[in-house]
């Protein structure tokens, strides 16, 4: 799985309307982001989850795919992630490991009451932005001559991925009475919703990848991306020292 390098020569191609639009996408995010943080579920959500008990396995099922397909976070990551990955069988073998870290923190996080700073959790989401940037830019190898285990990279990551949800969680005191049920059934939700996400993402990536421009654009798309994952950090840093 050899990608491309995205060094210099790419930069001088690329056009303004395409990093126009970038842009604009990148300020919708920030805009809905500034209302948002990472993670966060909706007022509605949180009261429902407040506030039920017993076994709710379809309305946890849809809470999980929902968080999953607003998750700006999540979303970003899975992008980087797959952004030179062609074959189906190597998608598959990285979001399987992405999916394994998610579930693992997530369920074990609620269940035992982790308490960590979901502020430090998702600045270290954010990290993980920017190290899929690098890494797709192949910054690794020419600043350090070394190419970091990608696989690893992106199992570890799942876990603070899973970690920052579990976070999120404990703050709305899901109640304890079917607790696991609903844990597996939010759980299977966020699968399906990672699903759901991902094939967008793949329709959306097949149709550039056969354009000329996708070689040209794809280093602009990785500088955003990694800017994206830095302001992302920025911000809850923030929160963690002003909180």
């Amino acid at each position: 799985m050899k990608q491309p390098p995205l060094g210099g020569g790419g930069r001088g191609f690329v056009s303004r309307p395409f990093v126009l639009q970038l842009f604009l996408v990148l300020i919708l995010v920030f805009a809905w982001a500034g209302t948002a943080a990472a993670h966060a579920v909706a007022e509605g959500d949180k009261g429902y989850i407040q506030e039920i008990t017993g076994v709710n396995l379809i309305p946890f099922i849809y809470l999980g795919a929902k968080h999953m397909v607003t998750g700006y976070d999540h979303l970003l990551f899975l992008f980087g992630v797959i952004f030179f990955l062609y074959r189906l069988k190597h998608i598959g073998i990285y979001v399987s490991l992405f999916a394994i870290g998610h579930s693992t923190t997530m369920l074990l996080g609620v269940y035992f009451g982790w308490n960590v700073s979901s502020y430090l959790i998702d600045a270290i989401i954010g990290l993980s932005v920017v190290y899929k940037a690098l890494d797709n830019l192949g910054a690794f190898q020419r600043w350090f001559g070394h190419q970091p285990d990608t696989k690893l990279a992106t199992l570890i990551f799942g876990f603070f991925h899973g970690l920052g949800l579990a976070t999120k969680i404990l703050e709305y005191e899901i109640a304890q009475d079917g607790l696991v049920p609903n844990l597996l059934a939010f759980n299977l939700g966020v699968e399906i919703g990672q699903l759901i996400a991902l094939a967008i993402i793949l329709i959306g990536m097949s149709y550039w990848r056969k354009t000329s421009s996708f070689i040209r654009h794809a280093y602009t798309a990785n500088v955003l991306m990694m800017t994206a994952g830095f302001v992302l950090i920025g911000y809850q840093l923030t929160g963690y020292f002003v909180a």
